[in-house]
């Protein structure tokens, strides 16, 4: 039996028997042979939370208070969770992880704001004992776990739904499309920009393509305004954009240049404002991520491991990723929808991330009756 099928063999039997992690390789996870977990604890583990930023709503209103809820259903209330939001700040975020490692969490989920600047810190806190799970974004350094989303098919999704809103097999290379792609300082940008590429690539002709410093709204905005400014707003078809913040910033930069009817715009992260724009016309689409099954999945890992229950918190990652400095980090990918006008009802209202009443406010009551939503 090789090394896979013995691990997958040992999980069926985790409520027979306890295998240690070595059985199955005989390191950490992550591939990192530093400090050992300690003898398996109960429910009184300590979860430290590094978010990156707050410019994007996803951060304060989902996964903080979702992944907050599922360490507490796990432990039953006796986890304690040590959060910190960097604000779009690389040191302030070396900072606050230095500051978990000072605090004795047993384990910290971090969405780094700089993938490569935190290997550093990732290090420090694995010589420390403490593990450390990259959360949405692939940290370099000895991570033991990633969770995140499918960063290829959000891009392929993304620029699927750009040529299908250009007619489909009916868009030509004489179609020119702006790609406002997210920030060059995050893993996850390069990948949907790529995966986007490929897509646009074979079907028009990417005009202007823009990477965008810290996914900021406003530099998106001018962005925009740079790509009007080289091809007219009339020689614009579509407009690629990494995600919903950005998204608004692009519309404004169009609406300034007195566009009404606007061109097909993308975006990522399903935000309140971006279905609002999207049941109104003015943005085409968003990419759905469900961040309850991402933010139920990172605490569950991250108070496994730190409960010592190897095998369990093994079984949740079952997939394999390289960073540019770690191999085979065990990984969790969670799939994505493509958000359109004709799906909100089953995607953002049925998994209850936003009510009908607060998607449906005065402005959009006609939208949200042509679109079924009462």
């Amino acid at each position: 039996m090789n090394t896979r099928m013995r691990c997958a063999a040992m999980a069926g039997a985790a409520s027979v028997l306890v295998v240690s992690l070595s059985a199955c390789g005989g390191v950490l996870p992550g591939g990192d042979s530093g400090p050992s977990a300690s003898a398996t604890k109960g429910n009184d583990v300590k979860i430290g939370l590094l978010l990156p930023e707050k410019e994007t709503a996803r951060y304060e209103k989902f996964d903080h208070p979702i992944f907050e809820r599922q360490v507490a259903k796990l432990t039953s209330g006796k986890g304690e969770l040590v959060y910190a939001n960097a604000k779009q700040d690389a040191a302030l975020q070396r900072k606050q992880l230095q500051e978990m490692i000072a605090a004795k969490v047993d384990t910290i989920v971090v969405d780094a704001v700089d993938a490569k600047d935190i290997a550093p810190a990732v290090r420090k806190a694995k010589d420390a004992g403490v593990h450390v799970i990259a959360y949405d974004r692939l940290a370099e350094g000895p991570v033991d776990a990633y969770v995140g989303f499918d960063n290829e098919l959000v891009g392929q999704t993304q620029g699927k739904a750009l040529i299908t809103a250009l007619g489909g097999t009916k868009a030509t290379k004489r179609d020119k499309v702006v790609m406002i792609n997210g920030s060059p300082s995050d893993p996850n940008a390069a990948q949907f920009k790529s995966a986007a590429r490929v897509e646009l690539g074979n079907a028009v002709t990417v005009a202007k393509s823009y990477d965008t410093e810290g996914w900021k709204p406003s530099n998106a905005k001018a962005n925009m305004e740079q790509a009007v400014d080289a091809l007219g707003v009339d020689n614009i078809a579509g407009v690629y954009v990494a995600n919903d913040g950005m998204a608004g910033g692009v519309i404004a930069a169009l609406k300034e240049v007195g566009v009404r009817e606007m061109p097909p715009i993308t975006g990522q992260d399903a935000e309140l404002a971006a279905v609002q724009r999207i049941l109104d016309g003015e943005q085409y689409m968003s990419v759905y991520k469900p961040y309850p099954d991402e933010a139920q999945t990172a605490a569950e890992m991250a108070v496994r491991i730190s409960q010592g229950r190897d095998i369990e918190f093994e079984a949740l990652a079952m997939d394999r990723t390289d960073s540019p400095t770690t191999k085979q980090i065990r990984t969790a990918s969670v799939s994505v929808v493509a958000l359109t006008k004709d799906n909100i009802k089953s995607t953002v209202v049925k998994d209850k991330i936003f009510k009908v009443s607060q998607i449906c406010t005065a402005k959009y009551a006609q939208a949200c009756a042509e679109a079924g939503l009462k």
